[in-house]
């Protein structure tokens, strides 16, 4: 197993864990993550998983690791209750890395967000989770919330 194999596969077993700062630490500081719900730089990625992984309910995950065509991809499973409606997910994820400095430098999710939009939301993910609209509103509350969840965590104070 090469080294940037061993650190994707540290990170996923820190987040079968639940240990954010674990995979905080896999990343370079001038990272960048995207997946269908975020687009996030350098220090807003520690927070998002900090969030995640404080706020996961019945949280478990399966990995898997391939690094047999010169790229490594990470196929992982996340099962969780989405925390705003309640509701079961089973959400099958592929990540790509690029590394610099040993750390990853960029981290892409990729999932059907149809999917999990009509676990997450039931009934309007259903109908609207193939829409830029409601995207496009997920992306938008997801961002809120992460920026007051930084509000909160790291200045004390509480979002108005």
């Amino acid at each position: 197993m090469n080294k940037h194999t061993q650190l994707i596969s540290d990170f996923y077993t820190a987040f079968q864990r639940r240990d954010h700062q674990a995979m905080a630490a896999c990343y370079h500081p001038e990272a960048r993550f995207c997946d269908p719900v975020f687009e996030l730089q350098g220090q807003e990625i520690a927070a998002m998983w900090q969030m995640l992984c404080e706020r996961a309910q019945d949280f478990s995950l399966t990995f898997s690791v391939d690094d047999s065509n010169g790229k490594i991809v990470a196929r992982w499973q996340a099962k969780y209750l989405f925390s705003q409606t309640g509701r079961a997910v089973v959400n099958n994820v592929t990540g790509n890395f690029t590394f610099k400095d040993g750390l990853i430098y960029t981290h892409d999710d990729d999932f059907s967000f149809w999917r999990w939009s009509a676990q997450a939301l039931g009934a309007p993910g259903l109908l609207l989770g193939w829409t830029p609209l409601l995207r496009n509103k997920v992306r938008q509350q997801a961002g809120k919330g992460l920026q007051a969840f930084i509000k909160q965590s790291f200045t004390g104070q509480t979002a108005a």
